[in-house]
């Protein structure tokens, strides 16, 4: 199956809802769906002078949660000091909680969104991250993904918001499992990947007994 020409259409499993937040469901049901290489790949192609988060945010479009989920969940994987998640950690609150209700659009405070970044430096980061990319998406690809698009944004976003809990809290070691899981649910819901979706499902529940174990040893110890 062709990697950037990926379509689905469930129009018919979507529930009884309001007329704009369906018509926003079915506009994206219908979208043609294109890899996240080649859509970063279009905006450093682009003849501008600087590039802002909101520009990249809608170049995604209907995938900027997913995107953004992913990316955010992500630097919290990373070796950073301790405390830090309590900070970079909000963002995929802020994100998670538009989900549940349906927002249509990724809103972030300002001086995220309208950061500019030159079109060099963009450039740049985007072509060190299309080799990344390219070999992630051979891995990961629309495959059993039987949710409609409606339902599942939600499901994620619940599961997304409890998981950013989590990941402010300042939980000693408890804070990497969830933005892990996160960024395999943005991942899943980006490439509409079930078998990614199945991992992070999983690894979700690893986090929460992690953090109940945590808990459970220091009443044990009190």
């Amino acid at each position: 199956m062709d990697r950037d020409t990926y379509e689905q259409t469930e129009e018919a499993d979507i529930i009884e809802m309001d007329a704009p937040v369906l018509e926003h469901a079915v506009k994206r049901e219908k979208r043609v769906h294109r890899t996240l290489s080649a859509v970063l790949k279009d905006i450093a192609e682009r003849p501008d002078d600087n590039f802002t988060i909101a520009d990249v945010r809608d170049a995604l479009a209907d995938r900027s949660f997913a995107t953004l989920l992913f990316l955010f969940a992500a630097i919290n994987c990373l070796p950073l000091p301790p405390g830090s998640s309590a900070f970079l950690g909000l963002p995929t609150l802020i994100i998670s909680a538009q989900m549940i209700v349906g927002q249509s659009k990724v809103w972030l405070p300002d001086f995220i969104l309208r950061r500019p970044i030159s079109a060099a430096r963009f450039r740049q980061i985007v072509e060190k991250l299309t080799p990344w990319l390219r070999k992630t998406e051979r891995l990961v690809r629309p495959r059993y993904w039987p949710f409609p698009m409606v339902i599942i944004d939600r499901v994620i976003g619940v599961i997304a918001f409890i998981l950013s809990v989590l990941l402010v809290a300042p939980i000693p070691l408890g804070n990497w499992l969830p933005a892990f899981a996160m960024a395999m649910f943005g991942l899943a819901l980006s490439e509409r990947d079930g078998l990614v979706f199945a991992a992070a499902v999983a690894t979700t529940i690893a986090a929460l007994g992690v953090i109940a174990a945590i808990f459970g040893s220091a009443a044990y110890a009190a």
